[in-house]
């Protein structure tokens, strides 16, 4: 799997994730559902040129929504937050 395609997109509009950004330097990314954590921090060092002290990983669950007349579900997303060593950080959430 190329490193392109680990990382999906970064999560950053949401409050749980500035909130966790500003105290604990924690980000959060939308990743591949195959990926592992080793890819995952391997994939973040390489491309915002980071060190990573933690990733943790979770799958989101997809959920009904009402598509017209019908109902249909959702995809499953994985999301991992990943931890910097201390005075890191990535330059793409500064501007958010």
């Amino acid at each position: 799997m190329q490193i392109e395609d680990i990382i999906k997109r970064p999560i950053m509009l949401t409050e749980k994730g500035n909130v966790l950004r500003e105290r604990s330097n924690v980000y959060l990314f939308e990743v591949n559902l195959g990926a592992n954590k080793a890819e995952i921090r391997n994939a973040v060092e390489k491309l915002f040129n980071v060190h990573v002290a933690d990733v943790r990983t979770l799958i989101v669950r997809g959920r009904m929504r009402r598509m017209g007349r019908g109902y249909a579900k959702t995809r499953n997303w994985k999301k991992a937050l990943v931890t910097l060593k201390k005075g890191q950080h990535i330059e793409v959430f500064e501007g958010a």
